[in-house]
């Protein structure tokens, strides 16, 4: 697993240290997230634990994260990506996914994957597209 990393800016910060993620928070955020309203929390914190999770802070209150799934060096899968209602509308998102996209150990990944069905501008500003060619890519997928 990478280091922790940990940036600031004025009151908040971003940090990957394991042991600053309060899963109260983020079960509350995800309760309200339509992509993950349905999670247990076992299975929150097995996803949790299986990630590299970037935790987003206002002094010792988590009010966001984003979750990416990777090897580091070839794929890279960015999920729940989410800020509280309170703190949206601030650059808080594009700070956080500026965040994630220049951590040492992710910057050189060659292949990043999301779905999003809503934040399709965030994610443009970082470079992301829709699917070249579909027809190619699969998947699973056991509700």
């Amino acid at each position: 697993m990478p280091q922790p990393f940990e940036t600031h800016r004025d009151q908040f910060t971003i940090s990957t240290d394991p042991s600053r993620l309060d899963m109260e928070a983020i079960a509350g955020l995800l309760s309200r997230a339509y992509w993950a309203n349905t999670r247990t929390r076992e299975q929150l914190e097995r996803a949790l634990s299986h990630s590299l999770v970037f935790g987003l802070y206002k002094g010792i209150f988590q009010i966001g994260l984003a979750r990416v799934i990777s090897d580091y060096s070839i794929f890279a899968y960015l999920c729940d990506v989410i800020i509280h209602e309170d703190y949206r509308g601030h650059g808080l998102g594009k700070w956080l996914m500026g965040a994630v996209h220049n951590h040492p150990d992710l910057v050189n990944v060659r292949r990043w994957m999301l779905v999003t069905s809503d934040a399709h501008g965030l994610y443009r500003q970082f470079g992301y597209t829709l699917l070249e060619q579909p027809e190619r890519w699969m998947m699973k997928f056991d509700g």
